[in-house]
């Protein structure tokens, strides 16, 4: 059987439960338990995955995969139904920036997770915070002024993560509102959060 190293929180790991949870597969799979962070890595499965990470997904019959891209991939090829999610070229293409655009929001937002939650407030570099949560702005705004038509298609992997990726800033973030100044995302993320596989896979609220 195939085991999910997961946390609920992960935007990452949600990206996988998504798509298991829109092919069906989702019984399929076991969840082993994780949690951790870059200065506390002892209970992440870094036997699986050296770089400490989650999603790490193992397999009976062949390595452990890493990295939610080349996750989600795998287990989109294992259902008939995942095909939709990664379509043909030249679609593909646009598909595949979307989700690193997606990707590159959560991983900007983590940083500044990491910076004002880990460190230690002396340490502390507000000209960082700024520059990653720039980041984040950025590519919210990208996404409002060029991807809207696209948003407007089928679901992609590239739809997933950016959905994934707004459900943690909602969750880690609700300081910081994000809607305010992009209602086109906004309401296009209202109708995506309602989906079954969002719904199962939201993340609960932070202690």
């Amino acid at each position: 059987m195939l085991v999910l190293h997961h946390s609920p929180l992960s935007p990452y790991v949600r990206k996988a439960m998504v798509i298991l949870h829109e092919t069906g597969l989702q019984d399929s799979v076991a969840l082993a338990p994780a949690a951790g962070s870059p200065v506390d890595p002892a209970g992440m499965p870094t036997g699986q995955n050296p770089l400490g990470k989650i999603p790490a997904l193992e397999r009976p019959d062949g390595c452990t995969l890493y990295d939610s891209r080349v996750i989600c991939r795998y287990l989109a090829a294992l259902s008939p139904a995942g095909a939709v999610f990664y379509p043909a070229a030249p679609r593909l293409w646009e598909v595949l920036t979307l989700e690193a655009t997606a990707d590159g929001i959560t991983d900007a937002a983590l940083a500044v997770r990491y910076e004002t939650a880990l460190r230690p407030q002396p340490l502390q570099w507000p000209d960082w915070e700024a520059g990653q949560w720039a980041k984040v702005t950025r590519g919210l705004d990208a996404v409002e002024a060029r991807w809207t038509g696209h948003l407007a298609g089928p679901l992609c992997i590239g739809q997933i993560a950016l959905g994934c990726a707004l459900g943690y800033l909602d969750a880690r973030f609700p300081d910081r509102p994000w809607r305010d100044e992009r209602p086109a995302l906004g309401a296009w993320y209202a109708r995506l959060a309602a989906r079954p596989s969002m719904q199962a896979t939201a993340p609960p609220a932070p202690a």
